[in-house]
């Protein structure tokens, strides 16, 4: 078994003490709700040494492969059912490397405990209870620090992400700032909500879902009640949906009601996944506010009498990240600048972008500032 060692990986020596804090932090609130099923606090030490082995674990290959790994901080006596191994194996970057390919899907976590000062790999599960820490060695040198939100639905949230030896802590503060889109706030939303549509998070699933495949697209969220989107498209448009395709909206609407979430929140997953490929076809998918399809396949042109966006807030959700104002033409390349000129353009409407080489933005207007704002959120959909 392996005792608690000195680390050689300077961002987890860096950001250990600072993860502690925010768990616990998160613990003590729940548990003054009197929160059941919650995970055990994560020591500095343990946050440490995992963030350390998962880091060096992905810079190995196995068969030519890096490996895709997520650790869950849990013991197996708080689970049901998890799959426990009959040998404990140590907390090591080439046994994780090693067990890699087979437990690298979606929804599968490595069970990572201690015992007498030791961390082991005991098994695998497939659920976790809220607030757990999982570690998510996504790609070579990139980890992802996250928890189970306490509904138990949507992504999880993201608390730091480590690429090399750059650290980005995730700003809570970032959804209380003016003008926040909605999609941004359930990104940062720490505690359950209370809504339908945030605790099934339709448009952080569309937008991880945007980003999974990899091609790039845009897809734009209008109002349900007007349609003065369409001067802003190039006609005539192609590819238009008539009537509207509204199986998403109905599920969103027949899940307040239904005992059988987890059925609906399936059923809600494979509409999401038919909509957000359609944004990898060339121009702009168009959903509205209620998440019916209306259009795939559009272009995007200037509405007629206005003037070109001049300039866009880039702001980030991350401790340490400052707005700085720039020419949309700075910020990625003809997507972005057509996004952004829709939103200048109908400014209750939003566009959600994702570029080819996962970075991912939200464009939004700011009734405060008069300005179109950017906001860059890849730390929160890895």
């Amino acid at each position: 078994m392996q005792a608690i060692r000195s680390t050689t990986y300077q961002a987890a020596q860096l950001v250990a003490h600072t993860i502690e804090a925010h768990f616990s932090k998160l613990l003590e609130a729940e548990m003054q709700n009197q929160s059941e099923d919650l995970a055990p606090e994560p020591p500095a030490d343990h946050i440490e040494l995992i963030l350390d082995t998962a880091f060096w674990a992905s810079l190995r290959h196995e068969e030519g492969i890096s490996p895709k790994i997520s650790l869950a901080y849990v013991s197996p006596e708080q689970l049901t059912n998890p799959m426990v191994f009959e040998n404990r194996m140590p907390l090591a970057s080439a046994i994780l490397t090693k067990i890699a390919p087979g437990v690298e899907r979606p929804g599968i976590h490595l069970g990572v405990w201690h015992e007498d000062n030791s961390l082991y790999i005991w098994g695998t599960t497939t659920s976790i209870p809220s607030l757990c820490m999982v570690v998510d060695v996504s790609e070579p040198g990139l980890l992802v620090i996250k928890h189970r939100r306490t509904d138990g639905f949507g992504k999880f949230a993201n608390v730091a992400v480590l690429k090399g030896d750059e650290v980005k802590l995730v700003d809570e503060q970032a959804a209380h700032i003016p003008d926040c889109p909605s999609v941004l706030t359930s990104l940062l939303r720490f505690r359950p909500s209370i809504t339908l549509n945030n605790n099934y998070n339709v448009l952080v699933q569309l937008a991880v879902s945007m980003r999974a495949h990899k091609r790039g697209g845009m897809l734009l969220v209008v109002p349900a009640d007007s349609d003065s989107w369409q001067y802003s498209m190039v006609q005539p448009m192609l590819y238009t949906v008539q009537p509207a395709f509204s199986v998403l909206a109905k599920l969103v609407r027949e899940a307040e009601n239904d005992e059988n979430k987890l059925y609906i929140q399936e059923a809600i997953r494979r509409e999401v996944d038919l909509i957000a490929g359609l944004t990898a076809i060339d121009g702009a998918t168009v959903i509205n506010d209620k998440y019916e399809l209306l259009a795939f396949g559009t272009k995007i042109g200037r509405l007629q009498g206005n003037e070109s966006v001049k300039e866009i807030v880039i702001t980030e959700p991350v401790v340490g990240g400052e707005a700085t104002t720039a020419h949309p033409s700075t910020n990625g390349g003809t997507r972005h600048l057509a996004a952004a000129q829709f939103v200048h353009d109908q400014r209750n409407a939003f566009a959600l972008v994702a570029s080819q080489d996962g970075r991912f933005t939200i464009f939004s207007w700011s009734v405060c500032e008069e300005v179109v704002q950017a906001h860059r959120i890849d730390a929160l959909l890895l």
